[in-house]
């Protein structure tokens, strides 16, 4: 009992923590990308942290001072001008590709030359959408299928499986062992660990047709059209390359052994579970983009960083060698600056004036849920008890067996020497018992023990769920007074997931939450 007490203030001191750091740390959004806006990819030198290049929907852009200037290094001609992707070749720094709606462009000087390597046969094939440069082989997607370079130029072989016929939305690859390489695409996720002579399908996309299938609360997505398969991007962590990850419309899914195995991550913090892009940092750090914003998970939930955002389309995230996150959005593009606040002291209490304290929410659950500790000392102090009392038997039995006389000794009765059938008997008895051995040994503590370890266990969770949701409530209650007024779509999306977050605790605590709100703390 006292290790489950201990493991369950652990955690409490865990998010109570990370709550104030969270809480504590602002992120200020500085918008770096001058006047280019519709942005679709950004790129950050990894030599160089002033080194930036863009891609918007016509052109290329490429600033070497942080952003204060930027200059065309790249105009794409022709009906689709999207720039969907850019990437520096491993081997050769100076190699840059630039994958468009036009072809696949290579510039060996850093943006100053450009040549295409690659076009496609038809508008499918010519639309490029993501790449990889390997020393040995290149891999280019398209919306049209996988096409694979052996051996340099511009000759490209389509691939003859299915992915060769499938939109190709990202690949990802091992950096320690380049012949093991990873594709996601319109029917699924795919592996090879011969450099792409054979592959094997290692996530399905009619998993997740089925999955929406069965969620009957789920609200039709506006955006399943562009992408009717649900899977968005896949991305392979850098420090360990076991664990890959997956974007899809029903949320993330992680693989920790090279896509044998695939289990949903929590969408807890998420307004939308449609994810469209995912970065994984040095660190295990991962990061999503839904149409609400930019997230990042950390202890098992997710946090929003894109507060004061200024931006409706979120597309591409890109990390440079210090860690500093830029985005590349329909507004330009912008860098998040971290910037503590925690010094102005009281900003965090202030949340909590209007709360019942969490250890009162949490006894209310117990209370709720009726899985007091108390209660399990209580059994065992009455199954002690037991032996005292005695077993009280009671019984009665009814002697009908026949008896027959005859009636006789006189002349003058009129019944005399008559054969008759003797009166029934009633039989009694009481009893008391005592199990005298029981006060040493009650088969009941057997039971006892069995139902106190599940009483644990279910009061474990239920307090954890508690924590979160108590502590997410508050974090929501700051991120909606963080919000711009205008932005009176996100707000409503806070206010409501503020309500959901009020109905929860209700639920767990019996209605004792919400009667404990002061007014004007919110529903």
């Amino acid at each position: 009992m006292r290790k489950h007490v201990l493991t369950l203030a652990k955690v409490f001191l865990l998010v109570f923590a990370h709550a104030a750091l969270v809480l504590g740390d602002n992120i200020v959004w500085e918008e770096i990308g001058g006047s280019n806006l519709d942005l679709r990819t950004v790129l950050t030198d990894p030599g160089n942290p002033r080194s930036v290049y863009i891609g918007s929907n016509n052109a290329v852009f490429k600033t070497e001072d942080g952003g204060e200037s930027w200059r065309n290094i790249l105009s794409i001609r022709g009906n689709n001008r999207a720039v969907n992707f850019l990437s520096f070749d491993p081997g050769d720094k100076n190699s840059l590709y630039a994958a468009t709606g036009n072809g696949l462009f290579l510039s060996t000087n850093q943006g100053k030359d450009w040549r295409r390597v690659f076009r496609g046969r038809n508008y499918l094939e010519n639309e490029c959408t993501t790449m990889a440069a390997l020393p040995f082989c290149s891999y280019l997607g398209t919306r049209g299928g996988l096409f694979i370079n052996k051996g340099g130029g511009t000759f490209w072989q389509k691939e003859d499986s299915s992915l060769g016929q499938s939109h190709i939305f990202a690949i990802a690859y091992d950096i320690k062992e380049q012949n093991r390489l990873y594709a996601a695409c319109a029917e699924g996720v795919f592996k090879t660990e011969d450099g792409g002579q054979s592959w094997e399908k290692i996530f399905a996309a009619n998993s997740i047709q089925e999955e929406k299938n069965n969620d009957i609360q789920e609200e039709p997505d506006e955006q399943e059209g562009a992408c009717s398969s649900g899977i968005r991007h896949l991305a392979i962590d850098p420090d360990n390359s076991s664990y890959l990850y997956l974007a899809t419309s029903r949320g993330v899914y992680i693989s920790r052994d090279r896509g044998e195995i695939w289990e949903p991550l929590s969408t807890f913090g998420l307004l939308d579970r449609d994810v469209k892009f995912l970065l994984v940092s040095s660190g295990s750090r991962l990061y999503a983009v839904t149409k609400n914003g930019i997230f990042e998970y950390k202890d098992e939930r997710w946090h929003e960083l894109s507060l004061g955002l200024p931006a409706a389309e979120i597309n591409f995230l890109s990390l440079d060698k210090n860690d500093l996150l830029y985005a590349a959005t329909d507004k330009g593009l912008f860098k998040a600056v971290y910037s503590n606040s925690g010094g102005k002291g009281g900003i965090i209490s202030s949340y909590y004036k209007s709360e019942p304290r969490i250890d009162e929410v949490r006894q209310a659950a117990i209370k709720y849920a009726e899985v007091e500790p108390e209660k399990i000392a209580r059994w065992r102090k009455q199954a002690a008890k037991k032996a005292l009392l005695p077993q009280l038997n009671v019984g009665i039995d009814r002697n009908s067996s026949d008896l027959w006389h005859w009636e006789g000794g006189s002349t003058s009765k009129i019944d005399d020497d008559v054969l008759r059938r003797g009166r029934a008997s009633i039989d009694w008895n009481v009893s008391l018992n005592w199990n005298l051995g029981e006060l040493i040994w009650n088969d009941d503590q057997t039971s006892i023990d069995v139902r106190s370890r599940l009483m644990v266990e279910l009061r474990d969770s239920l307090l954890d769920e508690v924590t979160k949701l108590y502590f997410e409530r508050i974090r929501v209650k700051m991120e909606i007074n963080n919000l711009a007024i205008e932005d009176n779509r996100k707000r409503a999306e806070k206010e409501l997931k503020l309500q959901e977050l009020t109905a929860s605790l209700d639920s767990l605590t019996g209605g004792y939450f919400s009667s404990r709100l002061n007014p004007g703390a919110g529903a």
